[in-house]
């Protein structure tokens, strides 16, 4: 296999027919794999006149993309080893990449959760919120004015009600 060397996205061309096979959810995952761990297979590549035609790596491609990088590492391969790509699935180490990155994946949310568990053992008072949640102001009567933990309404119709006497906006 040749050496894999960093290559400029923008230099590579993209079929129509391979743009449409993107799954959005696949980048986003190969994204933060990324940020993770870095790029860990390079993208494959052919060379085509004076352009570089994807061959292999479209969502790498992508989530690199996606990530505001202007390099990818890639490889450039003949047209003839272009033409068996459907027998790049078959090969140990792809299975061995996939099962790899699946394993991560499967720990990091074993370990994202064993976290929270933690935190809600403890309590929320020991824990800072995180950036962006709102359950600290929900969980707080003093977030916002004329709630109280026994006055929480159960119906939107009683939550209007509440507002309208407490002077808060809805």
């Amino acid at each position: 296999m040749p050496k894999p060397e960093s290559f400029p996205i923008e230099k590579i061309f993209v079929s129509t027919k391979q743009k449409k096979a993107i799954k959005p959810e696949t980048v986003a995952e190969i994204a933060e794999s990324i940020l993770d761990i870095g790029q860990q297979a390079p993208i494959s590549v052919r060379l085509d006149g004076d352009r570089l035609v994807l061959v292999e790596g479209l969502h790498r491609l992508e989530a690199c993309k996606a990530l505001g990088e202007t390099t990818i590492l890639g490889v450039v391969v003949t047209a003839e080893f272009a033409e068996h790509k459907p027998q790049l699935a078959e090969r140990p180490e792809v299975e061995a990449e996939r099962i790899k990155m699946a394993r991560l994946k499967q720990l990091r949310l074993e370990k994202e959760a064993a976290e929270a568990s933690t935190a809600a053992s403890r309590g929320n008072a020991t824990q800072a919120p995180r950036a962006g949640s709102t359950k600290g102001l929900r969980d707080n009567p003093k977030a916002s004015p004329g709630r109280t933990a026994k006055s929480t309404p159960k119906t939107l119709s009683d939550w209007i009600t509440q507002q309208k006497g407490s002077g808060g906006r809805y």
